[in-house]
């Protein structure tokens, strides 16, 4: 009798032994104490064609260069005296790749005639006042960040010859004026290039403008991410003159980076920005787009791939219940939470990857972690099998699609006529958008795509 109780009571331990899932017990790898948030910190060239109106130009200049332009009193070196007024705007058009402008200008003088004869003066003088359309031709260049123009008269129009009234008989001066007019011209040159220098200064609003799009940006809310361009280095090539308009390349070198976190620190000082120049700037633009993706969210996601799915060989099977996720010596840390023949947390550790294809995050190299194994050894060695292994790896995947899509539209609004200050717009369009890399902070995953497109600049409406 003791003998068959005893029997009886080994079998049922036996079965009972049987129809109870084994409890695993592995150490928790901890999370990395990292504190860094900067996802991404490379350096970009930004490529930013400029173009200004000649009407700009023109209504600038026409400020400047107003009223009296010239004035010669002295009359006994050349029997001449000569004030010049502007008395109508300035036109601007293009001819040749040169700027040409028209000046319609009034004269007024005094001409001194007459001898002297045995050490006596006999010189009497006559008012006159022409008026003249002169036309310039300049040549156009860009110099410390001024328009430089090269200006020559190329021709003198006279409503009417220049004369004076003697006897009542209108006699032409004109052997004396045009003696006067060569100090004139090249005066007057000089005060034209001036005034057009002093109308194109880009510097003031191109560094307003740099100091502006420097300013961090909130580009995703939800996750309180910062987009940061800092300017490092501002090249320019030799303005010319197309289709009625001065045209140069500007090409910005800078750094971009994207936080998580507290607002970062605008670095940017314009004081120190230097314009270089340089005839070979690349005509696109190279961006960096940053999906972001919390440890929360993408667990949430891998966790649905598992549901209803067992893995195993014959009776002995586990369903993955939970998925987590956090970072850990540049890897990621993936606890699975099991339910059936074994009870318990395993650990996994792999390096995220990029799938072009299914805008999938995967995980490379994925494998128990040391201590997990050991305790799978012990209660469960067919877990430990690599089948079984890769098929949950398999189910470790999540699409950052709508991330991408939502990297995209942070920057969509800072191409469309987007006027970081007042008279400058910005357009162009990012796209064949490429993998690049993932980085992981104990907060997160950042998939990052290199775009390149093109960008201009446009200056309407200088002030």
């Amino acid at each position: 009798m003791k003998t068959l109780l005893t029997s009886l009571l080994g079998t049922s331990l036996l079965l009972t032994g049987c129809g109870t899932a084994k409890r695993i017990e592995a150490l928790k790898p901890e999370p990395g104490n990292s504190t860094e948030v900067v996802y991404n910190k490379t350096s970009s060239f930004i490529s930013l064609p400029v173009s200004v109106t000649l009407a700009d130009i023109e209504g600038q200049t026409n400020k400047l260069f107003n009223g009296l332009v010239y004035e010669d009193n002295d009359i006994t070196a050349d029997n001449v005296a000569l004030k010049v007024w502007k008395t109508a705007p300035i036109k601007f058009t293009d001819k040749n790749g040169h700027l040409v402008s028209v000046v319609p200008l009034k004269i007024s003088g005094k001409v001194r005639y007459g001898t002297t004869a045995m050490g006596i003066d006999m010189y009497d003088t006559r008012d006159f006042d022409i008026n003249a359309n002169i036309t310039f031709d300049s040549d156009v260049a860009m110099s410390n960040w001024k328009l430089k123009t090269e200006t020559k008269i190329a021709s003198i129009d006279w409503v009417e010859s220049p004369s004076v009234t003697i006897a009542g008989k209108k006699v032409p001066v004109t052997y004396l004026v045009n003696p006067a007019l060569k100090l004139f011209k090249s005066r007057i040159e000089n005060e034209l290039d001036k005034a057009i220098s002093d109308a194109v200064n880009f510097k003031p609003q191109v560094l307003s403008a740099l100091e502006s799009v420097s300013k961090p940006m909130l580009t995703n809310k939800d996750y309180n991410t910062w987009f940061k361009l800092t300017p490092e280095e501002l090249y320019a090539s030799d303005a010319r003159i197309k289709n009625k308009q001065i045209v140069m390349n500007m090409g910005l070198k800078c750094s971009m980076e994207t936080t998580v976190g507290q607002q970062p620190k605008q670095s940017f000082d314009k004081n120190k920005v230097v314009l270089k120049n340089d005839q070979n700037i690349p005509d696109k633009v190279s961006i960096s787009v940053a999906a972001i993706s919390t440890f929360q969210t993408a667990s949430q996601m891998i966790s649905k791939n598992f549901q209803g799915q067992e893995f195993g060989d014959g009776k002995r099977k586990v369903t993955v219940q939970k998925v987590d996720l956090w970072s850990k010596d540049k890897k990621l840390i993936v606890p699975l939470n099991l339910t059936g023949s074994i009870d318990g947390t395993i650990y996994l550790s792999g390096i995220p990857n990029y799938n072009a294809v299914t805008k999938e995050i995967y995980f490379d190299k994925m494998d128990y972690i040391l201590d997990t194994k050991s305790a799978l050894m012990k209660t469960a060695n067919w877990l430990a099998s690599g089948i079984i292994l890769k098929k949950i790896e398999e189910n470790c995947r999540y699409s950052i699609k709508e991330n991408l899509e939502q990297g995209k539209k942070a920057i969509a609004p800072y191409l469309n006529n987007y006027s970081p200050v007042a008279g400058v717009f910005v357009n162009g369009n990012i796209e064949n958008f490429d993998f690049d890399k993932i980085e992981i902070t104990n907060s997160g995953m950042v998939a990052f795509i290199k775009g390149t497109g093109k960008v201009n600049l446009k200056v309407d409406g200088l002030k």
